[in-house]
């Protein structure tokens, strides 16, 4: 690995010869969905219901950062326990033992120029097929790495600029406190 990321960095062969397998170097074949080398699992909603509601397959809880499992392509890059110590973005830990894929936030294949006011910073692009605007504010989807938040909805929860979280529909009372 290199300063580069290539296609084959992930796109590979799952048993290839580069990491010590038997397998071919290269996208050949593998075992994985999309010729990835390794797991990777995306998170997804209900067809037809639509961006913002319930995430359908909850991946396990990472009990073992160096275990790999739904997220060992990602660990190929990236060391789980420091993602799992929640130093990069406080809520790293908390997302990933509840079951939300690192694809719910972030892209693998870059960024575009813009994404609802996203710059693509730590790649973080929310995908629109998991993610919608906060149904509360219709505010377009943000992420402030400044104060840690995102404006979104997701799973059924609007998340605030404040880094508060409310069951999309809660009702404000007369103080503007959320009423469950």
């Amino acid at each position: 690995m290199g300063t580069r990321i290539l296609c084959t960095d992930c796109h590979n062969s799952d048993d290839n010869r580069e990491f010590g397998g038997n397998g071919p170097n290269g996208p050949h074949g593998s075992t994985y969905t999309h010729i990835l080398e390794r797991r990777y699992e995306a998170s997804f909603v209900a067809a037809g219901v639509g961006p913002g509601t319930a995430i359908l397959n909850l991946q396990p809880a990472v009990s073992d950062p160096a275990a790999g499992g739904p997220y060992s392509l990602c660990a190929k890059c990236h060391n789980l326990s420091i993602i799992m110590s929640d130093t990069s973005f406080v809520g790293h830990k908390l997302h990933i033992n509840r079951g939300f894929s690192c694809s719910v936030c972030h892209t693998a294949h870059g960024t575009g120029p813009s994404m609802e006011g996203l710059a693509g910073e730590r790649l973080v692009t929310f995908d629109l097929a998991v993610v919608a605007r906060n149904s509360s504010t219709n505010t377009p989807i943000t992420y402030d790495r400044g104060r840690n938040t995102c404006i979104l909805r997701c799973h059924n929860r609007n998340h605030y600029v404040d880094g508060s979280v409310q069951r999309a529909g809660a009702v404000s009372n007369s103080a503007g406190k959320f009423v469950p």
